[in-house]
């Protein structure tokens, strides 16, 4: 059985990653309005990527016996109103998500619950690639984006992303 705090902070990481999601499809519904229709598959599968992980968090308080609670998700509040905007507020978030990890696997190891450390270890590697990969966008964009031509070359470039469900083993 999992310690109780615990318990609650990977529930209401269930929730987090859920909202994650719905941020991106945002994101990805801003970009497509806009015809940028490789930024928005970045984004989709941005979101295909955190609702699994909302569904592993979910797998693992089930398969400790513990009641998963959804809540509502609160609607995306990023005003977007440059193609930049989404990128930076990406990083803020995984910045964000990943803080929120780190407090888990702190919770974890107050009260020596190894298994659910180990179960988080992937996640703090998956945020370490999250925040490399949403900084190396601002950076690509900050290069590229103010030249129609290589804006449309690295829009290109997003597109050509596919979704790879994540490989972790519960």
């Amino acid at each position: 059985m999992l310690d109780a705090k615990v318990a609650q902070l990977l529930n209401i990481q269930v929730n987090k990653e859920f909202y994650s999601a719905y941020l991106y499809l945002d994101f990805s519904n801003y970009y497509a309005e806009e015809g940028l229709n490789g930024f928005a598959n970045w984004y989709k599968i941005q979101a295909q990527e955190e609702r699994d992980h909302a569904l592993l968090f979910m797998q693992y308080l089930q398969n400790n016996g513990c009641k998963v609670t959804l809540d509502a998700i609160d609607k995306p509040d990023k005003e977007l109103k440059s193609f930049a905007d989404p990128l930076h507020a990406g990083f803020e978030h995984e910045q964000l998500v990943t803080g929120l990890i780190h407090t888990i696997y702190d919770a974890a190891n107050q009260v020596k619950d190894f298994r659910t450390m180990q179960f988080l270890d992937w996640f703090v590697k998956e945020q370490g690639e999250e925040e490399t990969n949403a900084e190396g966008l601002i950076k690509k964009f900050d290069l590229f984006g103010s030249d129609p031509r290589a804006l449309y070359m690295l829009d290109n470039e997003l597109g050509a992303r596919v979704y790879s469900a994540p490989s972790l083993v519960l």
